[in-house]
């Protein structure tokens, strides 16, 4: 005897539901790379789709399903990128469940990226977290699909204002001891002040069409040097000396790190269209302070342009 579908009968209230699906899906991503060894993640997905007010339920068994054969198709090389996995998902998404119109995919990974000092170049890894997004629209003809890149780095960051401070007291000793201001101004310039420090952790998310093309590398590129300094899991004396004395020279609020971030944004990425979207944020977790430091910077890539345009404009007149 069939078993009766229970999830495509009426439900006793007919209202249309926006995401249903799975949550905490976790697998093991390989991905393909041309000349390099596949890159692993351990990921979580997060797969949803509409649900009209119609059906009962939506048939969460076939996500499980697309996810796999997605899968297996990024072993076999057919997927070279997270987030065109994602957008393969979302796609096939709508031709499993032929009552949606709209499907997402999100996944939350990490992978270890190897790393080397910056004196000793000792090799080490530290971990990369990577987000991805897939949003399949069901048209008339084929599907709207846009997907988003994205990762979250950690790095070290020098408070500008305690080392004005600092510079300050440390002037007025240099001239109580006699030294010249000349030489002071030499010292400085060898010798940055100390001041407080933060471990920042930055994030940037790029959001195009389907078929354009983000590189995480560079992504990651973007954010590591963003910072006051990047850090690293392991470090000689040496290493040690040089990541302390390049954030100390280069010092950065929470509100720079954004910015710089935008810069780079638009150096490396200036070939995407207008309508891509960029979302930064940057965490800061204080050492004197309770609480963290958070800027965030959320617009497309045509209006962070013209913003720059302008501020090129004001710094020339």
């Amino acid at each position: 005897m069939e078993l009766p579908d229970v999830q495509s009968t009426c439900p006793d209230v007919r209202i249309n539901l926006t995401r249903v699906g799975v949550k905490n899906v976790k697998k093991l991503v390989e991905v393909s790379r041309k000349n390099k060894r596949p890159v692993i993640f351990i990921s979580k997905f997060d797969v949803f789709v509409d649900l009209p007010g119609s059906l009962k339920g939506a048939n969460l068994s076939r996500n499980f399903e697309v996810i796999d054969e997605v899968l297996q198709q990024a072993i076999e090389g057919g997927v070279t990128e997270i987030e065109q996995l994602c957008s393969a998902v979302a796609r096939k998404l709508l031709d499993r469940h032929e009552y949606a119109d709209r499907t997402e995919v999100i996944m939350r990974s990490e992978f270890m990226v190897k790393r080397e000092t910056p004196v000793s170049h000792t090799s080490c890894h530290e971990v990369v977290k990577v987000h991805a997004r897939a949003i399949a629209q069901r048209t008339f003809h084929e599907p709207i699909v846009r997907k988003s890149i994205g990762a979250e780095v950690t790095g070290m960051t020098a408070c500008p204002c305690a080392q004005n401070i600092m510079a300050d007291h440390a002037s007025q000793v240099l001239h109580d001891l006699g030294v010249d201001q000349e030489t002071a101004t030499r010292f400085f310039d060898q010798v940055p002040m100390a001041t407080h420090n933060q471990r920042g952790r930055g994030f940037l998310c790029i959001e195009t069409d389907d078929d354009e093309h983000v590189e995480l590398e560079t992504i990651i590129t973007v954010l590591k040097d963003s910072m006051s300094a990047r850090t690293f899991e392991l470090l000689k004396r040496g290493d040690e000396s040089a990541v302390v004395m390049a954030a100390h020279k280069n010092p950065r609020f929470v509100e720079d790190c954004v910015r710089e971030m935008a810069k780079k944004v638009l150096a490396e990425f200036s070939y995407l269209p207008g309508d891509t979207h960029i979302t930064i944020k940057q965490t800061n977790e204080e050492s004197i302070h309770q609480h963290d430091a958070y800027a965030e910077r959320k617009a497309t890539l045509a209006e962070l342009v013209v913003e720059l345009q302008e501020e090129g404009t004001n710094n020339r007149s």
